[in-house]
């Protein structure tokens, strides 16, 4: 497993909910080669002095080295806790939409425990869920968030688009593409 030691002082921020692990908090990382330069990979982040912080996304090419997934110790990142947090997510109370051309958030990021990922809702029965993947730790459970959004909204439709800027800084590919069910029609203007 990948391990990575925080300089000593720089645990308050984590403790404190910051989400994000930048390079220049970072005092040592531990771990096979391999595992270095897995993108998305679950890494361990402890104190200087060895205490558990947290679980983290890890990202080798990001100044954000890791996002934050959980601070309990027992919390596994997995099937079920993505499953979990999707649930979550998309059960929390929401304003209505003006029109089906106006995007509705359905997933917020750090907001919703599920850093980096954004879910928009556009038009009606079925209509689209247009997702980005915004950091590697995301990107590595694209797959299992496709099935369960599926499954939690009944919407067949998911198309994935991808901010060039946003994904270059974390070293991943920027293809716009559908991901299940048809493509978004023209008039949906994504942000």
């Amino acid at each position: 497993m990948l391990i990575i030691t925080i300089k000593q002082g720089k645990e308050k921020a984590i403790l404190a909910g910051e989400p994000w692990v930048y390079l220049s908090a970072i005092a040592r990382i531990d771990g096979k080669f391999e595992e270095r330069l897995k993108s998305g990979a679950t890494a361990l982040i402890r104190s200087s002095s060895g205490q558990f912080l947290a679980r983290g996304g890890w990202s080798p090419k990001s100044q954000i080295r890791a996002r934050i997934w959980t601070l309990d110790e027992k919390e596994a990142v997995d099937h079920a806790m993505i499953k979990r947090r999707i649930n979550n997510a998309l059960n929390k109370p929401r304003i209505p939409r003006t029109s089906p051309t106006a995007a509705q958030r359905l997933i917020d990021s750090e907001a919703d425990r599920l850093p980096g990922l954004v879910v928009d809702y556009y038009g009606n029965n079925p209509g689209y869920l247009v997702c980005q993947f915004q950091s590697a730790c995301v990107d590595a459970w694209k797959v299992t968030i496709v099935k369960a959004l599926i499954a939690e909204t009944g919407c067949p439709n998911v198309y994935e688009h991808a901010n060039e800027m946003i994904r270059a800084a974390e070293g991943l590919p920027a293809n716009s593409s559908v991901l299940a069910g048809d493509e978004p029609p023209l008039e949906f203007e994504f942000n």
